[in-house]
């Protein structure tokens, strides 16, 4: 059955795409990557003026009209930088990893629906490279191929630093994609297809994001740890992982770290707004004044102006929280997102059947079924025993004591517990015949410790 979109043109569904001439399909791809590298350029000014703004700062304005050159002279300084590859690294990897993680943020593109069908150089075709019945699995599919030159890079460089970053950035990804997964399983129960572009057709009454809001929270949560970002930032600490995976990079490699971490930003916003906020529509009203909002090239100006709004987002939320630590981060991902995720499914699905189904005494059997399985998935996996203050003290009179003078080197008390309590004891220092310092415990001391 046909579709009929804002703009009174009848959607062809999957059937308009594969049918574009070569030159079509290399002019398209060609602007989604220029559009790309442009975008990426804009999204590094703009966070470092809002957040200058957030700091009441001034921010870049120097290189151009209000700053705007200042990431471009940034990537010629990158380009220009002497390039450094360390000696214990694998070399081969070292050079392909920043390719691995880069080309796959391209990539997730090409199934992305800009617009409609346009006139594009006297060819009817739609703003849209392409399109298959299972396109988000195609998009979670191709992201998740850029963990891999994160885990690359960590590993090739030869640093441990780098291997803990590329190994928190891997467990990191996992976690989070698990409850992403969940979260659009609600979308695809609705739209009844996995096409980027029938999921927008199907929100042309209602978007997404208000009919499965929890989807959508659990989305957006999930979208800032997929992308590495703050507060969620724990591959690049630098506080005890100096700059994590990328220590060892400089130049056009660590540049092409730097493109993929924002053009993954606008990838996962692009998702957000064609999974919940309706794509390329224009808002609710609009159409209604106007009507060709949703016609021609102006709708490429709702689905960017949705995008800005998701990377704001980010903006803000890097200039407001701090950074998590990582067993809080890890524990939100496994015991709130992904248990909330599965109970959230099962009751979509528990009422997406009652909606579906004309029987009476079915829907009521579902209705009870479905609220009773909710209810244990939440009682069940959201609230996990821990371990109490008693056993907590019982864990801690059953270790042994530890011998502070063990070794010869005297170690301090803990504040809270161990053998001696109070003053630090006295230590005695003595200089040797070759000019070395030797620290030892006098009687006095050893006899408190006792």
């Amino acid at each position: 059955m046909m579709r009929i979109l804002a703009a009174d043109l009848p959607d062809p569904g999957l059937a308009a795409f594969g049918q574009d001439p070569w030159w079509v399909v290399l002019l398209k791809a060609v602007l989604i990557f220029v559009v790309l590298v442009l975008l990426t350029l804009f999204n590094i000014w703009f966070e470092r003026r809002v957040v200058a703004r957030m700091q009441h700062r001034v921010g870049p304005n120097v290189h151009g009209p209000f700053g705007l050159l200042q990431s471009l002279a940034d990537g010629v300084k990158l380009a220009l930088k002497e390039d450094i590859i360390p000696k214990a690294a694998d070399k081969v990897v070292f050079i392909l990893a920043p390719v691995i993680a880069v080309v796959p943020a391209f990539v997730t593109w090409s199934v992305i629906p800009l617009g409609p069908e346009v006139n594009f150089f006297g060819h009817r075709t739609p703003l849209q490279l392409t399109d298959m019945p299972v396109a988000v699995l195609f998009m979670l599919a191709i992201a998740s191929i850029g963990i891999y030159g994160i885990v690359l890079g960590g590993w090739s460089s030869g640093s441990t630093y780098s291997l803990l970053g590329g190994l928190r950035s891997s467990a990191q990804m996992i976690s989070y994609e698990v409850a992403m997964g969940l979260a659009l399983v609600a979308v695809f129960l609705y739209a009844g297809s996995m096409s980027t572009s029938e999921i927008v057709a199907a929100q042309d009454r209602l978007w997404f994001g208000l009919i499965l809001a929890p989807s959508f929270v659990i989305y957006v949560i999930s979208m800032v740890g997929e992308t590495n970002r703050a507060p969620f930032d724990l591959p690049e600490a630098e506080g005890e992982l100096v700059g994590g995976f990328h220590t060892e990079y400089s130049s056009l490699k660590f540049a092409l770290f730097f493109l993929a971490e924002y053009i993954n930003l606008a990838t996962v916003s692009a998702i957000a707004t064609t999974l919940f906020l309706g794509g390329w529509a224009a808002p609710w009203g609009i159409e209604n004044v106007w009507e060709g909002a949703n016609s021609g090239y102006w709708p490429l100006l709702w689905f960017f102006g949705k995008v800005f709004i998701f990377i704001f987002l980010f903006v803000w939320l890097r200039g407001s929280l701090p950074r998590m630590r990582y067993d809080q981060f890890m524990a939100l991902g496994w015991k709130i997102l992904i248990p909330v995720s599965l109970a959230w499914t099962v009751a979509v699905a528990t009422i997406r059947v009652i909606s579906l189904e004309a029987d009476n005494g079915i829907n009521r059997t579902y209705l009870v079924a479905g609220i009773a399985v909710l209810l244990v998935l939440t009682v069940g996996l959201m609230f996990v025993p821990e371990r109490t203050d008693d056993q907590a003290d019982a864990a801690e009179a059953g270790e042994e004591d530890h011998d502070a003078f063990a070794g010869g080197f005297p170690v301090p008390p803990m504040p809270a517990g161990g053998a001696v309590r109070g003053a630090a004891a006295p230590l005695s220092f003595s200089n040797t015949p070759g000019g070395r310092t030797t620290v030892t415990a006098t009687a006095e001391s050893k006899e408190n410790h006792e």
